[in-house]
């Protein structure tokens, strides 16, 4: 091995879509977050208005710590939400927004656009009640996926259910994957945030009020680079990792 000349590691393209998000919402005024994987069922269920028994709880399939009851490997991001809100009730303030980019975990089996482990880019923009609206999270979300995939990118918002959000909504972007027919592939949920966790996060939800999205990152680059199997992110094929730009580190 020539050790003179060696070889330059690369980002992972994940690494680098964060980096490219970031830079996106940054000029919407929207700071990142971080939070544990390890979760607590407060921050990961019941905190979202997502009680025991509540229907919702059956549409993500939990890793529960086995040695720690009421400890998961948090299925979304949207627990980080809740603790920057949590954050800004303690501080005694009024708005906030953030994005929370990170690793989460579903217990469910694998398929080209489904995987075990995956990460999400979940967000959230609170401020005085009549100052954020769905009108506000649509602009949001729009102007979002066509800096990422385009001005030509198809997107659809459609009602839907979330536990967290009344009114909720959900995200579909057009993907023509390789050689294959196109079709809607679902990016992101969404909605205005419900009443329950503002008031679980120490809010009042009398003088605030604010919208919630989230949604898989590694769907985001499928349509984007016209990958057709969401697989090939954990394979540790290096093949794969140097065929995309790279940012500067």
């Amino acid at each position: 091995m020539d050790t003179d000349s060696p070889h330059k590691g690369r980002l992972h393209p994940i690494s680098i879509a964060i980096r490219d998000i970031a830079d996106i919402f940054a000029p919407m005024g929207f700071g990142i977050a971080y939070g544990p994987e390890l979760e607590d069922d407060f921050h990961n269920f019941t905190g979202l208005n997502i009680p025991p028994n509540h229907p919702a709880r059956s549409m993500q399939d939990t890793f529960w710590v086995g040695s720690q009851k009421d400890r998961v490997l948090r299925t979304h991001t949207t627990s980080v939400s809740l603790r920057e809100l949590e954050r800004l009730a303690r501080e005694g303030g009024t708005e906030l927004r953030c994005i929370a980019p990170g690793k989460t975990f579903r217990n469910e089996a694998t398929d080209m656009t489904h995987e075990a482990q995956f990460y999400q880019i979940d967000g959230f923009a609170v401020g005085p009640t009549g100052s954020v609206t769905l009108a506000h999270l649509k602009g949001t979300l729009t102007r979002f996926y066509r800096e990422y995939l385009g001005e030509d990118a198809v997107i659809r918002f459609r009602p839907s259910f979330f536990g967290f959000t009344e009114p909720s909504v959900e995200v579909d972007v057009w993907f023509v994957p390789p050689g294959k027919e196109g079709r809607w592939l679902e990016m992101c949920g969404g909605g205005m945030l419900h009443p329950n966790v503002l008031k679980n996060a120490g809010l009042d939800p009398e003088k605030t009020q604010g919208f919630a999205f989230g949604g898989g990152l590694e769907r985001l680059l499928m349509v984007k680079y016209g990958i057709p199997d969401v697989r090939l992110f954990h394979s540790g094929d290096i093949r794969f990792v140097y065929g995309f730009d790279e940012k500067e580190i």
